[in-house]
């Protein structure tokens, strides 16, 4: 791999791949890596960020790294600087760079003009690296990723869910996108799948019925500042609560990438029940992204 950039530009076995290495680097975590020893790496931040920052920079260190955390309203590309020109004087300097910003176009173009290994840490479009850290988590409790059946419930068109819906392509398992007609990838998006067993349904109780995960995302994106009112009055009947949780089985799993909103997106009490498993989730991602880091370092 020369950079990971999306969910949909991987293959299953490179999936694959990255979960089983995930593991390999938690269950190694008490044993010092050096093997970046030398390097130093840029994290370019456009968007506010907890778990993502603080994973990447910990497990680049860990991996013997430098980090330099770039906020773009910092540096010249929040003056304007187009993109390639960053990318280019980054590339002659670092080793590797982590972004997380708006575009995807971005992320595509840094990559190919810096000569160095690119990582998407979420644009508009994915967020890879949120979830192979979700797909180690369920392997890590014996779910076989292949078999496994998940219900997204909430904005289907976010990163999260599109970045599920790769995962599902290319592993090949059954996933539910549940959400309101409006909040549904558009026809074009999927006509692009292959795998019959992603379906997209608008009944919150149909689509996590039977399902082995219920997983779920904040309803206002970074982004959609303004949007606020009208998300939040049209996806409320899509909040994972007791009910819904009912009618999945009874050993399902509930995940949620973080922050969580208690009372929009997820109650209070189902988030309680499940944090011991959703903040485990949250430290995964350190594991899956130093997987991410060796996959690419040159």
């Amino acid at each position: 791999m020369e950079h990971l950039l999306s969910i949909e530009q991987l293959s299953g076995s490179q999936i694959r791949e990255l979960v089983a290495a995930a593991h390999q680097f938690k269950a190694q975590r008490k044993q010092p890596s050096q093997r970046l020893a030398g390097q130093t790496w840029a994290l370019l931040f456009n968007k506010p960020s907890t778990r993502t920052r603080v994973s990447f920079e910990v497990g680049l260190r860990e991996l013997g790294a430098n980090t330099l955390f770039l906020a773009a309203s910092e540096i010249q590309l929040g003056r304007g600087e187009p993109i390639i020109d960053t990318a280019r004087v980054l590339g002659r300097m670092v080793h590797g760079a982590v972004i997380r910003t708006f575009a995807q176009f971005d992320i595509e173009q840094f990559a190919s003009s810096s000569g160095i290994p690119t990582i998407n840490a979420l644009t508009d479009e994915e967020h890879p690296c949120q979830i192979l850290a979700d797909l180690f988590t369920l392997s890590e409790r014996g779910i076989p990723l292949e078999t496994v059946k998940v219900c997204f419930i909430g904005d289907g068109d976010c990163n999260v869910a599109r970045s599920w819906i790769w995962a599902a392509e290319r592993l090949g398992f059954a996933l539910n996108v549940v959400a309101p007609p409006a909040y549904l990838p558009s026809p074009d998006f999927r006509t692009r799948l292959q795998n019959p067993s992603i379906q997209f349904l608008t009944d919150p109780l149909v689509g996590a019925g039977d399902v082995d995960v219920i997983y779920t995302d904040v309803w206002v994106s970074m982004g959609k500042e303004a949007e606020s009112a009208v998300r939040l009055a049209e996806l409320e009947p899509y909040q994972v609560n007791a009910e819904l949780v009912s009618v999945a089985k009874p050993s399902a799993l509930v995940l949620h990438c973080l922050p969580a909103y208690r009372g929009k997106e997820i109650t209070e009490q189902v988030l309680e029940e499940h944090a011991d498993l959703i903040f485990t989730q949250a430290e995964n991602r350190l594991h899956a992204q130093k997987a991410i880091v060796a996959a690419v370092a040159r």
